[in-house]
C-alpha cells in the first residue's frame, strides 16, 4: 500500500477536522435516506461527542437537519453523579436548540433499588447480570419500537466507536461493509429489526478526537456545549482518563468503583464520599443470613429483614450526602426518590416474594444446610436464574 492509501489508523494520524469531515459525509449519505433521526445517548464521553457534534453539524449547514431529531437519553437512576450532571445541561441545549428529548427510565419495579429491596432480588454480580438489560437496554428497546410504531421507521445513531473494544472491533471488522457501508464513512445497518436501522457515525474517530471536541478550545466547549463536568468525570483529557466505564455508582459487577473513586477526590464532588458505601452493602446483601434457600441448596431472595436494612442504609448515605450537598449549595443525590421509597414498603408490606418463592423456605445460614453439608464448604456459589428468581409475579 503506498503511502497516498494509508488507513485512518495507520502512520498518518487522523486529525478532528478530517473526522468531523467523515462524520458529516457519513451523515449526508445514510441520513438523508432517514426522515426521522434518534440518538441513544447514555452520557459518556462518545455518546455526548457524538450528540454534540450531530447537532454542531446540523447548526453550521454540513448536515441537512431531519424531519424530526430525538435524543433518549438512557436513565438508570445509579448514574456517576457529573455524567449525570453533565447529561442533563448537554439535553437542555439540545432541546433548546429544537431536539426532541425523552429520558427513558425502566419501569417502577424494575429500577435497580426497587427490585433488590422492593421484590427481594440480590444484587446482580457477573455469573447473576440482571442490571444492565433490564436497567437500560430493554427500556431503550421499547421507546424505540414506540418511535417506529409512530413514524414507521427511524435511524438510530450511536457512539459506537473503532477501539472501545477488542470484542466490539472484531464484530465491526466483520460486518461494516453491511448495506454498502465503507469504513471510515459510519457503520450502517439497514432494518437491523422492522424498522431499525443503524449508524454509528463517529465509528473512524480516535479517542484523541473525542476529546479535542469535547475539550478542544476550537470546538465543543467553545461552541456552547456544556462538556466541563463529562471532563471532570474521566479526568480530563484523553491522557488523564480514568476507568469510568463500570456505568452505576458502586457498580455490584466491578472489582473496584475506579470512576467513583476518582471523581470523590475532586473538591466540587467530595460530598458524595458516602456513595462508596454501597459496595458493603451489595456484598453484605449477597451473604446467607440475609437470604433464603431451597432445600437443594439453590440460595435465593432477600429476607424482609434484610430489605428494611437495605432501605435504611441506602437512605442514610443518601440522607449525608444530601445534607453535606445543601451546606455547600452542591448538587445532591437523588437515588432512591419518594415514588421509588413508597414503593419498597408498598411491596414489603404486600409480603411480595420473586417467582418461585413463597417465604416458607429456610433462611440460608440455617442450621439444616450446615448439619446437610458437614465436613464441606456449605457457603457454595449461588445457583440461582434470573428467570425463576427475579420474575415479576
Amino acid at each position: 500500500m503506498s503511502a497516498s492509501q494509508l488507513s485512518l489508523w495507520q502512520t498518518e494520524r487522523q486529525g478532528l477536522l478530517d473526522a468531523l469531515e467523515l462524520t458529516a459525509m457519513s451523515l449526508r449519505e445514510y441520513g438523508e435516506r432517514h426522515r426521522h433521526w434518534v440518538v441513544a445517548y447514555s452520557g459518556g464521553k462518545d455518546s455526548t461527542a457524538t450528540v454534540t457534534a450531530l447537532d454542531w453539524l446540523i447548526a453550521q449547514g454540513r448536515v441537512p437537519a431531519p424531519e424530526s431529531l430525538t435524543i433518549l437519553y438512557a436513565d438508570t437512576r445509579m448514574e456517576l453523579p457529573p455524567l449525570q450532571a453533565s447529561a442533563m445541561q448537554v439535553l437542555a441545549r439540545l432541546e433548546a436548540r429544537g431536539a426532541m428529548v425523552k429520558t427513558v427510565l425502566p419501569p417502577l419495579d424494575k429500577r435497580m433499588l426497587v427490585y433488590i429491596l422492593g421484590r427481594g432480588v440480590p444484587p446482580p454480580k457477573n455469573r447473576f447480570r440482571w442490571c444492565t438489560r433490564q436497567l437500560k437496554i430493554d427500556p431503550m428497546v421499547e421507546t424505540q419500537q414506540a418511535l417506529i410504531q409512530q413514524h414507521g421507521e427511524i435511524l438510530l445513531l450511536t457512539g459506537v466507536r473503532v477501539g472501545e473494544s477488542a470484542a466490539r472491533d472484531q464484530r465491526i471488522a466483520l460486518s461494516c461493509g453491511k448495506d454498502g457501508a465503507e469504513c471510515g464513512q459510519g457503520w450502517y445497518q439497514a432494518q437491523e429489526f422492522p424498522g431499525l436501522n443503524k449508524l454509528a457515525p463517529l465509528l473512524h474517530w480516535r479517542v484523541c478526537n473525542v476529546w479535542d471536541w469535547l475539550t478542544g478550545q476550537e470546538h465543543g466547549l467553545a461552541h456552547g456545549y456544556p462538556t466541563s463536568m463529562l471532563a471532570e468525570a474521566y479526568g480530563g483529557d484523553e491522557a488523564a482518563e480514568i476507568n469510568a466505564r463500570t456505568g452505576c455508582m458502586a457498580c455490584p459487577l466491578a472489582s473496584r468503583d475506579v470512576a467513583l473513586e476518582a471523581i470523590v477526590e475532586l473538591p466540587q464532588w467530595a460530598h458524595f464520599k458516602a456513595v462508596l458505601r454501597l459496595r458493603a452493602l451489595w456484598e453484605e446483601l449477597r451473604a446467607p443470613h440475609f437470604r433464603l434457600r431451597k432445600p437443594d441448596g439453590r440460595m435465593g431472595p432477600l429476607t424482609f429483614e434484610a430489605r428494611m436494612y437495605g432501605l435504611r442504609y441506602v437512605l442514610a448515605i443518601q440522607d449525608e450526602v444530601n445534607a453535606l450537598a445543601a451546606a455547600l449549595n452542591l448538587p445532591g443525590l437523588d437515588i432512591l426518590n419518594i415514588e421509588e421509597h413508597a414503593r419498597i414498603l408498598e411491596l414489603i408490606d404486600a409480603q411480595q416474594w420473586p417467582n418461585g418463592w413463597d417465604g416458607t423456605e429456610r433462611r440460608g445460614d440455617d442450621q439444616y444446610f450446615r448439619d446437610a453439608n458437614a465436613g464441606s464448604d456449605w457457603m457454595y456459589a449461588d445457583l440461582e436464574l434470573h428467570n425463576g428468581l427475579g420474575g415479576l409475579s
